[in-house]
């Protein structure tokens, strides 16, 4: 879904709001309240105090007290399952429009040479599909034969159409988008059920969400203070029935069943529990909202523990199209004669750079097309094996003019070969350039240098102070490429990043990545090509560029559907800030339940150990002067209830990112939520006791 398409998407329309109230009641369901056992307990609570209430009812002792304690342990049950389903709404309003991507439309299949019609529904993995303009792509694929301008707005919201080509790392087409020029031939590599499409629709709506370990070990802790707060709990009632001895007081003053019920919700830590799914839903939906699709809560959460990035310097760190700026002829050789030479070496270079020199050779010297007999020529075509391009030309006299162009090393290598001589002034050029962050490319005729080509990439702005941020949190960033050291190192430099990789190997990124993870580290790296694919998968965090090939997009755990290299830091950034949220909100919220003991305890105590109309001892700790114990006991669980819906929408925002190292955000959660959870009960609580005893309720 695209950027634009979700922007449209608000977050509480009242589509959603409603269908979120709905949900709300579908799952009280004891099937699906287990899976939090704090508000399991919340709703045994509910249950018990409800069978109370009908069983004074019928016995003819309405009690408006125990009716307002039911009621509200029902609404904190129903607001925990509204944080839920309000997070699971907006996904499912995502998945609403992707549904609407999903046509089935008819497709020309090739079988056994011949083109037949058939549904989109019958194709089988493997089948090969013509898809030629105007043609909707019928299924995932990969394109074995042709090139096409794509247009798919459907999936990433973007209007441009993309190029898909056979042969390359843009080879991957998804179902639902559309061929807009020319003709291509898809091979279909997923079964009916199973496209990215299917697969994208069941993320966004939550069907494939399993806690993640953190989420499983931070349930495990909430349940182990509800075992310790139920066991106080169940105690209470013996302390004060010792004390209402002590101090000849009836023994039907002692503490209720809802009373301990109430006293129980409100000292577990019910906030947390019923924002827990709420926080983790929307952590992946912050993702889809940048239109990346993860494939697990767990794959956002470990983006959040990532302190190793490798990141591609091309298109990543830097603009990516490398272009000629300059000709550096050598000594004793005419500018014009190196542009000639340079452009024709380039002819038959497809690369960005290759097409450069011939268009800055056509625009700077009026170098223009030449009539060139192919029966007089050999086209010796560039590969990322030799880095050279070329062509050898035969003159009228029978001899072979042969010019290259290519790396500085490969050339020194081919003249060397060739018994010829690399001048030093052409070493000196090199070197500087280098040093400079270009990227220096030599041309020769036969074995006779003649120059050298100035490459320059330029570093994106602002990219360094990302990478600042990214260190102040402790991510160290590694740049990788394919370039020589001493360019590597220039950019580097420019750049900011704490190390790099130069002339490096597919083999080489999965070397690094797995002895960064020997030493503790946790990885994140982003890729497109098939080559990139086992790196991928070994990595935590492994981002496959939509535009890749389908290898690429099933070895990573996310998927970028902007193909933006940068988007890595973006994730990272979404993961640290869900798990900021999650740490804030449990520390507000265990916070919240000290100050909830210390508001209802005293107030309860104020029987005891009282006569004769005077207070009785323990009336000092009554610090907040609460009316009364049943007065104390419903406020405490009305702002129980009332603070989960308070703190919904930050669940679902998350709080305010900063890239700050870890020790500081702790401090600050104890700051701003910790001692916010203290205070807030006390605030909350005196003002809805002073609202119930206005409204005469108590």
């Amino acid at each position: 879904m695209g950027s634009r398409q979700k922007k449209e998407l608000k977050l509480l329309t009242g589509r959603v709001l409603l269908t979120s109230v709905k949900e709300s009641f579908i799952k009280l369901t004891p099937a699906n309240q287990i899976k939090n056992p704090v508000i399991f307990i919340v709703l045994i609570g509910a249950v018990v105090t409800t069978a109370v209430f009908f069983n004074n009812l019928f016995s003819a002792h309405f009690s408006g007290f125990i009716l307002q304690i039911t009621l509200w342990l029902w609404f904190t049950v129903l607001f925990a399952n509204f944080s839920e389903a309000i997070a699971e709404g907006r996904g499912k309003a995502q998945a609403e429009s992707l549904r609407k991507s999903k046509i089935n439309t008819r497709a020309i299949r090739l079988n056994a040479g011949k083109e037949e019609e058939v549904w989109a529904t019958e194709l089988k993995k493997g089948d090969l599909v013509v898809c030629s303009a105007g043609s909707i792509i019928p299924s995932d694929g990969e394109v074995v034969e042709g090139i096409s301008s794509v247009d798919e707005s459907a999936i990433t919201g973007e209007s441009a159409p993309v190029i898909r080509e056979s042969g390359g790392d843009r080879s991957a087409v998804t179902g639902g988008t559309k061929v807009i020029s020319d003709r291509i031939v898809i091979r279909i590599t997923a079964e009916q059920g199973k496209t990215f499409l299917d697969h994208m629709i069941s993320l966004v709506e939550g069907a494939s969400r399993q806690k993640t370990p953190n989420e499983i070990a931070l349930t495990i802790l909430l349940s182990g203070l509800t075992i310790i707060f139920l066991m106080a709990v169940v105690t209470l009632p013996a302390f004060f029935s010792y004390s209402l001895n002590s101090s000849e007081l009836p023994k039907n003053m002692n503490l209720t069943l809802p009373v301990l019920i109430s006293l129980l919700v409100c000292l577990i830590p019910t906030t947390i529990g019923g924002l827990l799914s709420a926080i983790g839903i929307s952590g992946m939906d912050r993702l889809l909202q940048k239109n990346v699709i993860a494939t697990s809560g767990r794959a956002v959460e470990a983006a959040g523990d990532v302190d190793v990035l490798l990141l591609d310097k091309t298109g990543t760190i830097t603009l990516g199209n490398r272009m000629a700026t300059d000709f550096i002829p050598a000594n004793g050789v005419t500018i014009e004669e190196f542009a000639d030479a340079a452009q024709l070496s380039s002819l038959t270079d497809e690369t960005p750079e290759g097409r450069s020199i011939v268009v800055f050779a056509k625009e700077k010297f009026n170098l223009r097309g030449r009539n060139l007999n192919t029966a007089d020529t050999v086209l010796i075509k560039f590969s990322a094996k030799t880095r050279i391009s070329g062509i050898d030309i035969r003159l009228q006299d029978g001899k072979i003019k042969s010019f290259r162009k290519g790396a500085p090393d490969a050339i020194k290598k081919f003249i060397e070969d060739n018994n010829g001589f690399f001048p030093q002034n052409v070493k000196d050029t090199v070197t500087r350039l280098a040093m400079q962050g270009a990227t220096p490319l030599v041309v020769t005729d036969n074995i006779k240098v003649l120059g050298v080509i100035n490459l320059k990439d330029i570093v994106k702005g602002g990219i360094k102070s990302r990478f600042e941020q990214l260190r102040t949190m402790g991510i160290r960033t590694i740049m990788i490429t394919g370039d020589n050291p001493l360019t590597a190192a220039a950019i580097a430099a420019e750049a900011g990043v704490d190390d790099f990789m130069a002339e490096a190997e597919p083999e080489d990124k999965l070397s690094r990545i797995r002895s960064e993870q020997l030493k503790g580290h946790l990885v994140g790296m982003i890729g497109d090509g098939t080559n990139d694919a086992p790196a991928l998968a070994q990595a935590d965090i492994g981002i496959a560029m939509n535009t890749g090939t389908q290898a690429a997009r099933e070895a990573g755990n996310m998927v970028d559907l902007d193909s933006n290299p940068t988007k890595l830091i973006e994730v990272v950034e979404t993961g640290k800030q869900l798990l900021m949220t999650r740490g804030a909100l449990t520390t507000f919220s265990i916070a919240n339940d000290v100050a909830k003991y210390f508001a209802i305890i005293p107030a309860l105590a104020l029987p005891l150990y009282a006569s004769s109309g005077v207070p009785g001892p323990l009336s000092a700790l009554n610090i907040m002067h609460l009316a009364s114990p049943e007065s104390a006991i419903l406020s405490a669980v009305i702002f129980n209830a009332l603070i989960i819906i308070a703190l919904i929408p930050l669940a679902l925002k998350g709080i305010r990112y900063k890239p700050l190292p870890a020790s500081r955000v702790l401090v600050g959660n104890i700051l701003i939520y910790g001692a916010g959870g203290l205070v807030a009960p006390f605030i909350g609580i005196k003002l809805i006791d002073i609202l119930l005893n206005s409204l005469h309720l108590i």
